[in-house]
This record gives structure tokens, C-alpha cells and sequence, in this order.
């Protein structure tokens, strides 16, 4: 017998895989793969097969880099072969603010 956690994991994977590649099927695999505070603490593209992964914050970098591999692999698991490469890249930097007097 077969737990249910499989078999929806298996059934949700076959609903992405069979949508066809845009943004949001990206981002919505990125959501499920990641879990919300990971998925909410930075922004992802897919492009020539590679995910580019954007922290919004520096704090999220290292975590990013700790869980690539993971990630990429329940990635995949859920978009296909089209993705083939995981790239973290830097955070955006805020801009200096300082006091106004």
C-alpha cells in the first residue's frame, strides 16, 4: 500500500508537468518545493533550462545555497528536464539611506 503523501506528490507533479512553462507554473513549483517563508524570501526565473533564484535579503543567501541541491531536485521532479541548473544569485542591494536633516 502506497501513503497518500505519494501519490499526491505524484498526481500534483503530472498537473505541473502537463502546463505549459510560464512564470507563474514557475513560481507556483518554486512555492510547493520551497515552502512559504523560502518561497516569500525570494524570487525565481526559469531561463534556458536554469532557475534563477533571487533572496531578497542576504540573510536568505546562505540558506539558498545550504538547500540548492534539494531544491533543484524536488525542482525537477515537478517541472521536468527542462530545468537543469540552480543558480543563486545576490541579493539586491538597498540603497544607503541616510539621515536627512
Amino acid at each position: 500500500m502506497l501513503p497518500v503523501q505519494n501519490i499526491a506528490a505524484g498526481v500534483l507533479a503530472e498537473i505541473i508537468r502537463r502546463q505549459p512553462s510560464s512564470r507563474e507554473r514557475t513560481s507556483f513549483a518554486w512555492s510547493v518545493v520551497a515552502g512559504p517563508a523560502l518561497a516569500r524570501a525570494a524570487t525565481v526565473d526559469l531561463r534556458d533550462g536554469i532557475l534563477y533564484v533571487t533572496p531578497k535579503d542576504d540573510r536568505w543567501t546562505r540558506e539558498l545555497h545550504r538547500a540548492g541541491d534539494t531544491l533543484l531536485a524536488r525542482l525537477q521532479a515537478l517541472l521536468g528536464p527542462e530545468l537543469c541548473e540552480l543558480r543563486v544569485l545576490s541579493a539586491p542591494r538597498s540603497p544607503n539611506l541616510e539621515p536627512r536633516y
